[in-house]
């Protein structure tokens, strides 16, 4: 399986990455040790969109709160850097594609990291797999 992150990243060339507790959506909670990964940095936090593909090191969920009734399940990962992205992909580039179901995987990414636009980890089908695996 395949997934992405949208995060603040500190170093985009950095050889991995660590999050602490990241919200996760689309089937991002099931997220595991050697799954690959693609690593967009936040543009809200001034990142450049698609940096780097990865393989998750290590990924543990996060115990819920209790008290809480409604919690977006969270997972702590390391993330190590198998290749940076040879071309750019952004919110810009993604923004176009609203027919939510045309079935694009640019309109999968669009709908899933900015629809409702906070940092997470998602799950991919295998097509928008695909088309990220193209900016390497």
């Amino acid at each position: 399986m395949a997934y992405a992150i949208k995060a603040r990243i500190g170093d985009p060339q950095a050889r991995s990455f660590a999050f602490t507790a990241q919200k996760t959506m689309y089937g991002g909670r099931h997220i595991a040790e050697g799954d690959t990964i693609f690593v967009f940095a936040s543009e809200k936090d001034g990142g450049q969109g698609l940096i780097a593909r990865g393989i998750v090191t290590t990924a543990e969920p996060v115990a819920k709160q209790h008290g809480i009734a409604r919690q977006t399940p969270r997972v702590s990962v390391i993330i190590g850097s198998t290749a940076p992205a040879r071309r750019s992909l952004r919110r810009i580039d993604l923004r176009p594609f609203t027919d939510w179901n045309d079935g694009k995987p640019e309109t999968e990414l669009n709908f899933k990291f900015y629809r409702q636009a906070t940092d997470k980890i998602i799950g991919l089908s295998s097509d928008a797999a695909a088309f990220l695996d193209s900016f390497f």
